[in-house]
């Protein structure tokens, strides 16, 4: 079913055929799975906000290099989670709009988001015309 702002513009499911939506569904998926996996190497979810994560802490050892080091790897990990957990919402975004039969719509212009921008990026919530002015 569609809903009314795509079947009032008679954009989305008009021009992108099944095959194509699955295909980028599947694609989603894995990269679901792929960036979960990630963050289950460094981080835990958090106790304190229900979709966020928290990078681990490592315990290398007591001598003053070793602590220096879990520092600095802890510090990259809570960059690389805030990344890898940014990542994780756009693709579940783009999951969402499949079931709601949008996937494939510019959130801004509402105009159908072209194939290759989304083979190249499935997650891809603007065109590129827009995603070229917000820069």
């Amino acid at each position: 079913m569609i809903n009314s702002q795509a079947k009032s513009r008679g954009f989305l499911f008009l021009f992108m055929n099944k095959k194509f939506i699955e295909e980028m569904k599947i694609i989603l998926e894995k990269q679901k799975t792929d960036t979960e996996k990630q963050l289950s190497e460094i981080a835990e979810k958090s106790r304190r906000n229900k979709n966020g994560y928290e990078a681990k802490f490592p315990q290398y050892g007591r001598a003053e290099d070793e602590n220096a080091d879990e520092v600095a790897t802890y510090v990259d990990a809570v960059s690389l989670g805030d990344s890898l957990t940014s990542a994780l919402a756009e693709i579940e975004r783009a999951l969402e709009k499949i079931e709601k039969n949008t996937y494939g719509i510019c959130e801004n212009c509402h105009e159908t988001i072209d194939e290759k921008r989304l083979r190249a990026f499935p997650a891809a919530r603007w065109c590129l015309a827009c995603k070229t002015k917000t820069k």
